[in-house]
């Protein structure tokens, strides 16, 4: 082979081998930043990661909020109309956040099998569900019993 052939092949694979990395990396990056949505009755069959963040969602159950009076953490529960799951949130709630209605909440399980949410995002107005929760809830009332 030419050596000046043998440069460039060692130029093209240099390259090739780099964009591949850069590829791999960026992608590897943009994974592990990727918040995948789970329904209540998704994380009660074991769905949701346990070592991740996720979104989770659904309606807010009638007469479960529970406020700490020396703090802002927030207990409530989370419903598909099929499932329930308990959710922990230390902050400040939205205005639109009440009972009954849906909201969708970033954070990741405890090892009790708590929602501990970091971050609470609740509807428009009061005609808007979160497309999300909308199926959620679908697909749970058609897998119900």
């Amino acid at each position: 082979m030419h050596p000046k052939r043998k440069k460039i092949m060692v130029g093209v694979v240099a390259l090739v081998i780099g964009i591949s990395l850069a590829v791999t990396l960026a992608l590897k990056a943009f994974q592990e930043n990727l918040m995948y949505f789970f329904s209540p009755s998704e994380v009660i069959a074991g769905a949701a990661p346990e070592t991740r963040n996720f979104r989770i969602g659904g309606l807010v159950v009638e007469d479960s909020v529970v406020r700490d009076r020396d703090s802002l953490l927030v207990e409530f529960v989370l419903t598909d109309t099929v499932n329930q799951v308990k959710v922990s949130y230390d902050g400040i709630l939205p205005d639109l956040f009440r009972e009954g209605q849906g909201i969708v909440a970033n954070g990741r399980l405890n090892s009790q099998g708590v929602f501990v949410a970091s971050e609470v995002l609740a509807k428009h107005d009061e005609n808007y569900m979160p497309p999300e929760v909308a199926e959620a809830m679908e697909k749970a009332a058609s897998n119900s019993p």
